[in-house]
């Protein structure tokens, strides 16, 4: 009898997944009913969006677990009609996007790319630019992005510190976690990557006291979620100098608005939304090995827990 999988989410999702999901069940050796619309008691597992319009899943009594389409789940884990496991999305293809895109961005702040690429206008004053060991580069976030990101710096050669709310241990990282931790690691931070959840714990982690933590000059970069900085507090330390620059991914409301701040302020980079997509057919093969994990009654991949709410 074939599983019967339900891709709850908006129909331009369908569109990019629909062919990718099919080929990786397949490849998996499931025999799968894949469709968007299959009675809520006759369905196995729900492949799924946060903005899909089910949000009751009380229906859903035969259902075995929710797979989440993105690597966010800040707007489902309350969710109190919930009650079977829920994996988030963890992609290798999103997450060697973010890998590149932060990598990016340390390099540019690292290497100050902004003031070395003239114009006719502009002094020709030739630098040694620095190495990688002379700057250190905090991430905010030990997941299984920030981890990535914080492995592909130490391989550049630069000093990098960890900071999760829980222990971690990370090759060539200094991990540092808690309170204490937090403070220490803001300390030496001349570039801070901000790859935390969004929970009602990390809202604001950047705000007055912890910016006021930084050394003069740093540089933020947050690909992570808006809630994680204070955005007053953050302008606050623009103007002053105390930061250098931010360039910021996310935002509390997206698109940004056209009267933000953010928009004018000349030591704001604003990119929408891009540092990490998840990617069709390598997603889809998460997908997969969970559904294989759920039919073969192994432990689901990358499970959520609900208390934590990551």
């Amino acid at each position: 009898m074939p599983v019967n999988i339900l891709f709850a989410a908006r129909p331009e999702r369908w569109t990019t997944y629909e062919q990718p999901l099919r080929n990786a069940l397949k490849d998996a050796g499931i025999d799968a009913h894949l469709a968007t619309d299959i009675a809520p008691s006759e369905v196995d597992y729900i492949v799924y969006a946060p903005n899909s319009t089910l949000q009751d899943f009380t229906p859903y009594t035969r259902a075995k677990a929710v797979l989440n389409l993105w690597a966010g789940v800040e707007n489902i884990t309350g969710n109190p009609t919930l009650k079977i496991p829920l994996a988030r999305m963890v992609d290798p293809g999103l997450t060697k996007g973010m890998v590149e895109w932060v990598t990016g961005h340390v390099m540019r702040y690292h290497l100050d790319l902004d003031t070395d690429i003239l114009k006719t206008d502009t002094v020709w004053a030739p630098r040694t630019p620095p190495l990688a060991q002379e700057r250190t580069v905090t991430i905010l976030g030990l997941g299984a992005l920030g981890t990535a990101v914080a492995e592909t710096l130490v391989f550049l050669g630069f000093k990098v510190t960890g900071w999760s709310r829980s222990p971690k241990n990370v090759p060539g990282v200094t991990c540092l976690h808690g309170a204490e931790g937090l403070e220490q690691a803001l300390k030496t931070a001349e570039i801070a990557v901000l790859l935390l959840p969004n929970t009602a714990a990390t809202e604001n982690t950047l705000n007055a006291d912890t910016l006021a933590l930084m050394p003069t000059g740093a540089f933020i970069i947050n690909p992570g979620r808006g809630p994680l900085i204070d955005d007053d507090a953050l302008l606050t330390a623009l103007d002053s100098g105390k930061i250098a620059h931010a360039t910021l991914d996310v935002f509390r409301t997206e698109p940004l608005p056209q009267n933000h701040p953010y928009w004018s302020h000349r030591n704001v980079t604003v990119t929408p939304h891009i540092a990490a997509e998840t990617r069709a057919i390598t997603a889809s093969t998460v997908i997969a090995e969970n559904i294989r994990r759920g039919q073969a009654q192994e432990d689901f991949l990358h499970l959520v827990d609900r208390d934590l709410g990551y």
